[in-house]
């Protein structure tokens, strides 16, 4: 997902991107959704979300 993508998602759920960085952005629009803000900690193989938006980007 590019960049323009992820700041489309965060403003429909009202969240401003200022000059976040993509992985912070996506962390926080995964906080918002009450899962665990993981995105590209190295953490896709035991996060246990396998039905994340993000999971095929993560690293």
């Amino acid at each position: 997902m590019n960049m323009q993508q992820v700041k489309e998602i965060a403003k429909q759920r009202g969240i401003k991107a200022g000059s976040m960085k993509k992985a912070e952005l996506v962390r926080a629009i995964q906080s918002d959704e009450g899962n665990e803000a993981c995105y590209g900690t190295n953490r896709a193989d035991s996060c246990g979300q396998d039905s994340c938006l993000w999971r095929d980007d993560c690293n």
